[in-house]
């Protein structure tokens, strides 16, 4: 659903250190010393780079549809694929396996064949992690939640959620694909320099996501020009006024000991 562009690589390095700090990690599920680990949706590839540095011994693959950062650990490989035509990996290749952020590339209708996939290629005993941003911000201010309102739009037009379906059910996908012991829970993240350093990385985040929906916004859904730029600086004066914090929703689940037989 995102336009491509030439700062989106410094957005999505800028979300990642947000999370990593606000989680005060890079996830949320009990791993032990993984041999083998995939990020799938990649993207800059700052994640699974992070984990090859907390890992040094494991072997650490991205898979994305765009190439990684090209300074890349030397346990790294990048394998480009896209997840919506399934995993080119055999079954019970990793021990940990990691999607996040990718609800806006992937159609409510897929979700459950993905996380399928997931799962098939974590061994026995392993783990499956989701991570996502929906439109959950708290308390929101009337332009944030127009804005929200829009992007939803656009979202029902390319059949990507736009409900909170997927939101809802990412513990549901991971139980429906066999995997065990589900946790689910939900991460707080300020929007504003009312909320220091993560605070800020977030509402530089959240401009740059919504300034380059405004492109696509404006044209399908024919906006006056100039509409939704008004909106964003409207919305982060909001989040300043009103204390926002976005949501980010995680679900993780094992591989049952026995899938491997």
């Amino acid at each position: 659903m995102l336009p491509r562009h030439p700062s989106e690589i410094d957005r999505l390095d800028v979300q990642h250190y947000a999370l990593r700090a606000a989680l005060e990690g890079n996830y949320v599920a009990p791993i032990v010393k993984p041999a083998r680990i995939l990020d799938v949706g990649s993207g800059t590839g700052q994640w699974a780079y992070d984990l090859c540095v907390e890992f040094p011994e494991a072997f650490v693959v991205g898979l994305d549809v765009e190439p990684s950062k090209p300074e890349r650990p030397s346990n790294y490989r990048f394998v480009r694929s896209n997840v919506l035509q399934g995993l080119p990996f055999a079954d019970h290749r990793f021990d940990f396996v990691h999607q996040r952020l990718m609800m806006t590339a992937v159609p409510v209708a897929n979700w459950p064949d993905v996380v399928g996939h997931l799962v098939r290629v974590t061994r026995a005993g392993g783990f499956v992690e989701l991570a996502e941003f929906g439109d959950r911000m708290e308390p929101a201010g009337p332009a944030t939640k127009r804005l929200w309102e829009l992007a939803n739009r656009l979202a029902a037009s390319r059949g990507i959620d736009s409900t909170g379906e997927v939101l809802s059910s990412l513990d549901d996908y991971l139980r429906r694909a066999g995997a065990v012991e589900v946790q689910r829970q939900h991460v707080a993240l300020p929007v504003g320099n009312w909320g220091g350093t993560i605070g800020s990385m977030m509402a530089s985040d959240v401009r740059a996501l919504f300034t380059r929906l405004c492109v696509p916004m404006e044209a399908y859904l024919e906006l006056p020009a100039g509409e939704c730029g008004e909106l964003v600086g409207t919305a982060l004066q909001e989040c300043e006024l009103y204390q926002t914090n976005a949501v980010c929703t995680f679900a993780y689940g094992r591989k049952p000991p026995s899938s491997d037989s």
